[in-house]
């Protein structure tokens, strides 16, 4: 009988009867750093109901009283600055930020990011607070490709090129994640995984294709390098179907590459309402239920939104199994554990930093920096830049010279002092120097929305800007687009725009028209233009003596572009995307093969081509040697050049190193960044400039093997200030081994 009753007793305890007097006696290793993080991990998701698990997979992930556990938004953004949380350094956009082709100082700009993060994070935790945009877990960066310049978001991302997207990423999530061993600083999320670049309007319904070449040796090496080598904690997974599957579903993204491939240790988020698109907008199952199990079941752990509600009834249904759910919630909870969410302040490095690190006028500076790197000089005929300092009097037209939203882009925070173009001219024109300003044309936006301004303000405003540029030495004119007009998915229909997209790629027509006529006043323009990517300003091209491209540059856009204008920065800002003479140059934008975009694969005559950009001073390129001329596919070699700054200004050049494969059987690019460096220089200082080369850069997908290979063969190097202009050449032969 006692057996009998024994037996009972043990039937009775794993059906989980006694379950809630065990919880009580089981010792909490979860709040314990004694113990390892799994443990301590394991230790608390067993301890959570189905519900309670459940609902910790939604980005707005409820408190857990029983266990002191408060409740916790997923969502935060520093694209390039925290953002939507009040008061914080914005720093010029995505694209700017590529612009500057320097992976050293944007890793200064993420650390003061994540810094600025913790600050914020810090001062309001005691109050209980866990609202969205407030916590640790940022949405940021966005490297997809930016393969089309109609796409309106290009602006988030690091342009066009694999590599560089790879070393400008790596560098930010290294500065926002930080490197203590234990900890990490905030969690850097790297989206949208993948193949995902517009059309905006159709994002939650469209089915990227492309070829298997395009997919491993154009969209994916960015991740890939972020993941690997970057260490990024979360993937975002992106709107869009792949090969027909959604991107928040698909075995092939998430867990054979991602995960299998990568080894990816993280957790990965929907993006927005992603979830829902796979049965609203890509209508390929029922409902909630379905989509959610889809999505979990592939490794979508966190919804942003309240689908995965439905996955209470989907475990009960049977549709998918608890352990799959623990699996989820496990990622997301040892997140929060690294980021000593658990922990007690003394033994997290970054729990002290105080409200006081947010907006310091050293990040100010460095935003500076930032924005002066990113400027790029598209023309400089006959010296007309820099300005001199005896200049009696300019003219500051346009419809941007003295509008925030242009210094801001978008996901931005909030500037506490932001200089616009116009104020940093006058900021750094002094009294001698009379500034006066007319918008001459409106902006384009406000034709459209604000419809009285039609019958007056062109005709107004146009005579006082060419009354006003005809009685001054020099016209400085603002112009480009905005961000009201490019973003994402926006409700804009206007000529030349459609839902955050662009049609066309010229500036306004309003625009040119004005300059026609401000050109004709005999006095030199300068055209600075601003936007999220490439512009097409043919006739300004031609006819007007300089042009700058300054991004959305950020809260100290003005002081920055004023630095340049004025000659107190020498701008070495370089194209991280290619310049089309018109859209009509492109393939279709819904088409995802490479074939005919950017650089690599584009052969038809670009405006200004990537990797572009002037200086006020010149470069010589004198020689270039190689250490070896035969290597394996496992080597590092290191290529030497040898440069002069051979002009009369100090200055920095942005050396670029390109590949030329040898001929194969498969779509080759015409040619391949594989190695940069900015490097200053005093005027006449020569030097020789030592760059790594990493052979398994130069690697191909086989489609046969399945996998990446460095082709045996001779391999041109090609050394230049952009990928149209070519200084000096060698070879270099890979061998089989």
């Amino acid at each position: 009988m006692t057996k009998i009753v024994f037996a009972w007793f043990w039937i009775l305890i794993s059906l989980g009867v006694f379950s809630s007097a065990r919880g009580q006696s089981k010792p909490e290793i979860f709040r314990d750093s004694k113990f390892s993080l799994e443990e301590r991990v394991d230790d608390l998701v067993s301890r959570l109901t189905l519900e309670e698990k459940v609902l910790q997979m939604q980005n707005d992930a409820p408190a857990i009283p029983r266990f002191g556990i408060p409740a916790y938004n997923w969502w935060n953004e520093c694209l390039h600055g925290v953002a939507r949380n009040g008061i914080a350094t914005v720093f010029p956009q995505a694209i700017g930020m590529a612009a500057t082709w320097s992976p050293d100082l944007i890793f200064k700009e993420a650390d003061v990011i994540s810094t600025e993060a913790r600050a914020k994070y810090n001062a309001i935790r005691s109050t209980g607070q866990s609202g969205i945009y407030q916590g640790l877990t940022f949405w940021s960066p966005n490297i997809n490709i930016f393969r089309d310049p109609r796409w309106g978001r290009g602006q988030e991302t690091y342009g066009e090129d694999p590599f560089l997207t790879s070393r400008i990423g790596v560098a930010f999530v290294k500065g926002l994640q930080g490197n203590d061993p234990r900890y990490l600083k905030v969690v850097s999320t790297v989206k949208h995984f993948a193949v995902h670049s517009g059309p905006e309007p159709a994002r939650h319904k469209f089915d990227a294709w492309c070829s298997e070449q395009d997919l491993y040796e154009t969209y994916l090496p960015a991740f890939e390098a972020l993941i690997r080598e970057g260490k990024a904690y979360s993937v975002m997974g992106a709107y869009n179907r792949l090969y027909n599957t959604p991107c928040c579903a698909s075995d092939l993204l998430l867990d054979e590459i991602l995960r299998k491939k990568w080894g990816f240790r993280g957790y990965v988020v929907s993006d927005c309402g992603a979830i829902w698109d796979i049965y609203n907008g890509h209508g390929l199952v029922p409902g909630a239920e379905k989509a959610s199990v889809l999505g979990v079941n592939a490794g979508t752990d966190l919804t942003c939104g309240d689908e995965y509600t439905s996955l209470i009834d989907a475990v009960k249904d049977g549709w998918i199994s608890e352990s799959v759910i623990d699996r989820s919630v496990k990622r997301l909870f040892t997140a929060r554990f690294r980021l000593g969410m658990f922990d007690p302040d003394y033994k997290v490095p970054f729990a002290g930093i105080s409200p006081s690190e947010n907006d310091k006028e050293e990040s100010r500076q460095l935003a500076r920096k930032v924005a002066q790197q990113s400027i790029v000089l598209l023309k400089n005929e006959n010296g007309t830049l820099p300005l001199s300092r005896k200049i009696n009097s300019i003219a500051v037209i346009g419809p941007y010279a003295d509008k925030l939203s242009v210094l801001l882009g978008n996901y931005h925070g909030d500037p506490s002092r932001p200089v616009t173009f116009l104020q940093g001219i006058k900021n750094k024109a002094g009294k001698r120097t009379v500034v006066k300003y007319s918008m001459g044309v409106p902006a384009m936006e406000e034709i459209d929305y604000k419809k009285e301004v039609i019958d007056w303000m062109p005709v107004q405003e146009e005579k006082e800007a060419l009354a006003l540029a005809s009685a001054s030495d020099v016209v400085i004119f603002a112009g480009g687009i905005s961000p009201s007009l490019e973003g994402e998915e926006m409700n804009v229909e206007l000529h030349g725009f459609s839902g955050g997209d662009r049609t066309i790629l010229d500036i306004p027509n309003n625009q040119t028209e004005l300059l026609k006529k401000l050109q004709k006043t005999g006095k030199p323009v300068i055209l600075v233009l601003t936007g999220g990517g490439a512009l097409s300003f043919t006739w300004a091209k031609d006819n007007l003596p300089a042009i700058v491209d300054a991004w959305y540059p950020g809260e100290e856009g003005g002081n920055a572009l004023a630095d340049v204008i004025f000659g107190d920065y020498n701008p070495a800002g370089r194209l991280p995307v290619t310049f089309y003479k018109s859209a009509s140059d492109l393939p279709a934008f819904e088409d995802y093969s490479m074939k005919g975009r950017t650089y690599r694969y584009f052969s038809g005559e670009p405006l200004f081509p990537f990797g572009f950009g002037l200086s006020y001073t010149t470069f010589s390129y004198l020689s270039v040697n190689l250490e070896r001329k035969s290597v394996a596919a496992a080597d590092t070699v290191t290529i030497s050049i040898k440069l002069k700054n051979s002009g009369e200004y100090d200055g920095d050049e942005v050396i670029q190193v390109y590949v030329r494969k040898p001929a194969a059987g498969i779509l080759q690019p015409i040619k391949s960044l594989v190695a940069f460096q900015r490097t200053g220089l005093k005027k006449g200082e020569e030097r020789t400039v030592s760059i790594p080369l990493v052979i398994n850069g130069f690697r191909q997908w086989d489609g046969v093997k399945g996998d990446y290979s460095v082709v045996p063969g001779v391999y041109d190097i090609l050394v230049g200030a952009s990928s149209a202009d070519i200084r000096l050449q060698t070879k270099l032969e890979i061998d089989s081994k």
